[in-house]
């Protein structure tokens, strides 16, 4: 009785193709993997990534609501969601521009020793509406103020004993005025600080 030989060479598709290779190729056999706009994820939602956004950046530390709507827009999320995002985010409280003034006024205010001049060039650049920038400064007490300069002069003048007085006196009223401190009060506070030293200048003396 004569064998039937095996049929070689390639057959129907997917015929003699083990079933392994079949799973491994995806979808059922004989049907195109999915290509062109099935294939590509869909638009992110506008009103999501704005959220996102702002949850993202207020995890790390309050923000102002320019700032939030500034990182928004660099995102491409149109102008009229982001706002309405953003009041969401007031009326709920996650977004205050006038606690957030207020919290930097008085944080620049005990770290960096900051004068009202120099605040209210950060709060500008932060954004934060020039009426309630003001309110937030005006609760800088200008006796405060000065108190302050003196800490920091007395804290540098400790570092700079033994440099030529108006080398040391130039570097003193330049470290206040960096700080925002006008040149009059700069001027007082480091004279003063240097005269509880001690230190008289020569060109002062009378002789």
């Amino acid at each position: 009785m004569a064998f039937q030989q095996r049929r070689s060479g390639p057959g129907p598709a997917g015929v003699g193709e083990p079933r392994q290779a079949r799973r491994r190729s995806g979808g059922r056999v004989g049907e195109p993997p999915a290509t062109g706009a099935a294939a590509v994820d869909p638009e992110p939602d506008p009103e999501s990534v704005a959220r996102n956004i702002a949850l993202r950046l207020l995890t790390h530390s309050p923000r102002s609501r320019a700032q939030l709507a500034q990182a928004m827009a660099k995102k491409d999320v149109p102008d009229d969601v982001a706002a309405s995002v953003l009041d969401r985010f007031e009326e709920v409280g996650l977004v205050n521009d006038v606690e957030y003034a207020e919290m930097l006024v008085r944080t620049r205010r005990a770290e960096r020793g900051l004068a009202r001049r120099a605040l209210a060039t950060e709060l500008y650049r932060k954004g934060v509406d020039s009426e309630i920038a003001e309110e937030a400064l005006a609760t800088v007490d200008p006796e405060d103020e000065e108190a302050t300069a003196r800490d920091l002069v007395r804290r540098k003048a400790r570092s700079s004993v033994g440099l030529e007085h108006q080398k040391r006196r130039r570097r003193l009223v330049g470290l206040l005025a960096r700080k925002g401190y006008s040149p009059s009060v700069a001027l007082r506070v480091v004279d003063g600080v240097l005269a509880e030293e001690g230190v008289v200048d020569t060109d002062d003396r009378v002789g």
